[in-house]
């Protein structure tokens, strides 16, 4: 199990703006492009996105889907890496002080390719991945805070392809 956090220097409201965004998800998302939704009202629970995924030279889809929400404090998604097989990535979202949010990352294989190889030196190569993914979600955050601040448009999302 690779367990990561990340202290985002905006109010939990504000991080919970770009994780609700499915067209943000290539953005902070390590190894994703072309976020598009599938099914349902992201992040609904049942509600799912596809996106492309690379792993060195090889190209697949992928999919994510809400299997949980606790609105301010939990989003629990299953990813679905196609060869790779699933995992369960968890957020935990907690204030910290009166403008700030520690993100809890807590990400395992499921199934698949992933649960089947899964140790310890799978878990640091997620430690790796997290820490490129938690700082592009905080940028993203930034991103998303500034553009409402200034009262351009809310998200910086990737146009539909």
């Amino acid at each position: 199990m690779a367990v990561r956090h990340h202290l985002i220097d905006h109010p939990p409201p504000a991080v919970w703006a770009a994780l609700e965004e499915e067209t943000l998800y290539g953005e902070w998302v390590a190894g994703t492009s072309s976020t598009q939704s599938e099914r349902g009202r992201w992040p609904q629970i049942g509600s799912s996105i596809t996106y492309m995924v690379r792993v060195g030279p090889k190209e697949f889809q992928g999919r994510t889907t809400v299997r949980r929400i606790d609105r301010p404090h939990a989003l629990e998604l299953e990813a679905d890496g196609g060869p790779l097989g699933t995992a369960r990535i968890a957020f935990d979202i907690r204030p910290w002080g009166d403008d700030r949010t520690l993100v809890i990352l807590d990400e395992h294989p499921l199934q698949g390719f992933g649960g089947t190889l899964h140790n310890t030196v799978l878990d640091a190569v997620l430690q790796v991945r997290h820490r490129t993914m938690l700082a592009r979600l905080a940028k993203v955050v930034d991103d998303v805070s500034a553009k409402r601040d200034t009262g351009g448009p809310p998200f910086t999302a990737q146009p539909p392809e």
